[in-house]
Formats: C-alpha cells, structure tokens, sequence
C-alpha cells in the first residue's frame, strides 16, 4: 500500500466543537499518524500520514466533522514542509 502524506487546514465553526478530539478518534481508528491543533485565526490545521485508502477516508470524515461542527473550506496541501517530521502515532498539539 501507498503512504500519503497530506497538510490539511480546515476553517468555519472547527474550534470548540470537539474537533480535535473526534479528529484523534477518527485517526487512531484508521491507523493514520500526525496531529491536529487549533490555530489562532480560528481554524484547525493537521497532517495526516497513512494509507493511501485511509488518508482519503480521513479526509472525508474531516469534511464532516463532528455534528456541531461546520466545515466551510478544507485545504489540502501535498509538498508541506510540514510533513518531513517522522511521526508516531497521532496527537493534539497545543
């Protein structure tokens, strides 16, 4: 299987909806390593490494997000300079 990498910025009603959290949920779920965090214009920014599969299917979930969330833009970016960090696991910056 094919790793993908990807840098994911999503903005809209993300923070305060237990968006990190359900993102963490999600990720363990579908084996996928990386973090989340809230930024402070209000948006929420991850990286997610995994298969290729399960990166798309994390992808979807994020657009949902959990049910009080409102998802209006996810950005995806490929050639971060983010995603050169070796990651373990999947966590919740700060």
């Amino acid at each position: 299987m094919d790793q993908s990498k990807k840098h994911v910025r999503l903005s809209g009603r993300v923070q305060g909806v237990g968006f990190r959290h359900f993102t963490k949920q999600n990720a363990q779920r579908l084996n996928i390593n990386g973090w989340v965090k809230n930024l402070p214009d209000g948006d929420v920014e991850a990286v997610f490494v995994g298969e290729e599969d399960n990166v798309n299917k994390m992808l979807e979930e994020m657009k949902k997000g959990p049910r009080s969330a409102r998802v209006d833009d996810l950005s995806v970016d490929e050639s971060s300079d983010k995603l050169d960090e070796t990651f373990s696991g999947f966590s919740v910056r700060h």
